[in-house]
Order: structure tokens, then C-alpha cells, then sequence
């Protein structure tokens, strides 16, 4: 297989940047999209470079011309999706999170090792440039062993109810990147996850029976700390900042601005703020992300960032609310013995 035919499973915001990236890709082509609603769609430039535009994902799974999908549409459509796609021998490529349900992933998980087909979660921050050398350093020793891993993430603006609704909750739809960052970062499983969060930003928020701030503090299984502070609006810009500092020294990433312009006078240093919006920050890594689902199946190699690594940022994510909720600390085997046991 020299390139690869895909189609696309829900044509919101992400579905539209990946098809755009997919069009700049001499190793892929873009033979359909679907979507309930394809308004978004029809007319556009995307329409003009597809084979056809559909509202039934069910075809896309029985077209023999499509090698891989992959799945934008909302996450209560996923698992469905998947163990249909993978039955159907399609690899798949689904955005976070693959459900709100462990029960619901394992199954998913489980059709795609059943099918033996290539399955990568949609954790794109894996991708960025800086983000990537963090972790690269971090593997390589040159800071000793991690003690502390801090992770800083701020959403330019709260979403409006209506996402919140049915977004899962902030731990599950926003914090769940920090995750798994957290253990892209450390290659360490967390044991133990302790939250305190807060209804700050704004009330309609709380009234959907969320929370808009938070810090989160885990345990790795060698006893070394990570910490990650959340919050839906910081009112300077998209705020995306890691660090680890280990016994060797320490290693961090700081916000990508809008230019790297410094103003020094007198008075002040003036710098611009961060990028404002995440499909601007992580414009690079979203291409990369696709590139490397497109090479792992090419050349037959282990993705990136896999279902499993999907699973345990869940799980994660699952942990944070119920220590959100009963107000104590949460180990992690405790909340899956729970759930699956």
C-alpha cells in the first residue's frame, strides 16, 4: 500500500481540520465524509476534493475503497463506530475520549484487538514540537529521575452550557489532555489522584453540575508527584506550560505567543500573549498527529498513541470526578475494580 484512502466520521470543527490536513497529504486521500448534519460541508472546498458527502456513517464502514476512518463525531457515537469499523477491517483513528464509560472503551478495545487492525486516540498535544522534547529529555536521563511534574492548562474561554452538558464533565473533556501529557511525560502509571476543584469562572457551569477550576494532584507507583492546575478561562490567551524537574535538574515548555518579539524600555518589558485559540497552538501537531497514524499503518508500525493510552487517561479522568465528588483521595485500582469488577 503506497497511500492510504480514508473517510471521516463527523464533520464539526476537528473533522474539518483533519480533512484540510488530509488534502495537503500526498500519502492520503480523502474519499468521503459523513455527517447528520453536513450544512458545514456542502459548497465548501471540502465537497469539491471528495468522492461524495453522506449523513450515514454506515457507508463509509461498507465502502471496500476506504482503508481507515476517521471518528470526529460526538462521543457517545464512538464505540459503535469503532466496533463496526473494526469488524469491518478498517483502521481507525477516534478523537478523545473513545466513551465516557470504562465498560463501553474495554469493548471498543476489545473489537479492535480483535480485528488486528491500527487504533490511535486523538491525543494531539503528544505531537507538539516542545511538548515532545520534554519528553524526549526526560527519557534520556539528562534530568535524573522526575520528582515533580507540573502541567498548566487554561482554556482562553469558558464554553457555553450547551457543550457542557454534554462535554462529560471538565476532567473528562478538557483535563483528560493533561493526563495523559502527564504520563507521556513521566512513562510512569499514576496510582493515586486527589482533586480540589471550584465553580469560579461561571455559574451556569456549577449549575450543570461541573466544576471550571481545579488542582489536581497524582502519585506515580514510585511515589514521585505531578500536579495539574486547570482553568476554563484565563483572560490573556490559551496558557500551555509543562515542567519537570527531577534530582539531575529540570526541563520545561512554555507558552507559544504570537511572535517572539521583546520590547524592552525603561518602563517595562513587553511580550505578546499566547496563541488564543488551540487549533492555532497545536496547528503543527494536529499534521504531525495525522502523519503518524498514516505512517504506522504504511509501514506497519505501532502507533503513537494508542487505545490503551486512551483507556488510562480515562480512567484517570474518572478517578479525578469521584474525588471531586467525595471529596477524598482516589486510587486508581480501587475506581476500576469498581467499575469493572
Amino acid at each position: 500500500m503506497s497511500s492510504l484512502r480514508v473517510g471521516i466520521i463527523g464533520a464539526g470543527r476537528i473533522g474539518q481540520l483533519h480533512a484540510k490536513n488530509i488534502l495537503q497529504s500526498s500519502s492520503v486521500e480523502l474519499r468521503a465524509i459523513s455527517d447528520v448534519f453536513l450544512d458545514g460541508v456542502k459548497g465548501s472546498s471540502l465537497e469539491k476534493e471528495v468522492a461524495y458527502l453522506t449523513t450515514d456513517y454506515k457507508d463509509l464502514i461498507k465502502d471496500p475503497e476506504i482503508d481507515a476512518v476517521l471518528i470526529c463525531s460526538p462521543t457517545d457515537t464512538h464505540v459503535d463506530i469503532i466496533v463496526e469499523a473494526a469488524a469491518a477491517g478498517k483502521h481507525i483513528f477516534c478523537e478523545k475520549p473513545i466513551s465516557f464509560s470504562i465498560d463501553e472503551t474495554k469493548r471498543a478495545l476489545q473489537a479492535v484487538a480483535k480485528a488486528n487492525v491500527k487504533f490511535q486516540v486523538g491525543f494531539n498535544r503528544r505531537f507538539d514540537k516542545n511538548f515532545r522534547k520534554v519528553s524526549d529529555t526526560v527519557r534520556a536521563g539528562q534530568i535524573g529521575d522526575p520528582h515533580i511534574i507540573r502541567v498548566t492548562s487554561r482554556d482562553p474561554e469558558a464554553p457555553p452550557a450547551s457543550y457542557i452538558q454534554r462535554s462529560g464533565g471538565m476532567f473528562m473533556d478538557m483535563t483528560i489532555h493533561d493526563f495523559d501529557m502527564i504520563r507521556y511525560l513521566s512513562n510512569k502509571n499514576v496510582v493515586e489522584v486527589y482533586v480540589k476543584a471550584a465553580n469560579l469562572v461561571d455559574p451556569v457551569i456549577g449549575e450543570c453540575g461541573d466544576v471550571d477550576t481545579a488542582i489536581i494532584t497524582l502519585t506515580f507507583e514510585d511515589g514521585s508527584l505531578a500536579v495539574i492546575d486547570n482553568s476554563r478561562k484565563a483572560v490573556y490567551g490559551y496558557d500551555q506550560r509543562v515542567e519537570v524537574f527531577g534530582n539531575n535538574g529540570a526541563v520545561s515548555a512554555n507558552n507559544e505567543r504570537l511572535s517572539s518579539v521583546e520590547i524592552s524600555t525603561d518602563q517595562s518589558v513587553l511580550l505578546d500573549k499566547p496563541k488564543n485559540f488551540f487549533l492555532d497552538r497545536y496547528e503543527d501537531a494536529y499534521v504531525d498527529e495525522l502523519n503518524s497514524f498514516v505512517e504506522a499503518i504504511l509501514g506497519n508500525k505501532e502507533v503513537e498513541c494508542t487505545g490503551e493510552d486512551g483507556f488510562q487517561a480515562e480512567i484517570l479522568a474518572h478517578a479525578a470526578r469521584k474525588s471531586w465528588e467525595e471529596k477524598r483521595a482516589v486510587v486508581v485500582s480501587e475506581l476500576v475494580e469498581e467499575v469493572v469488577g
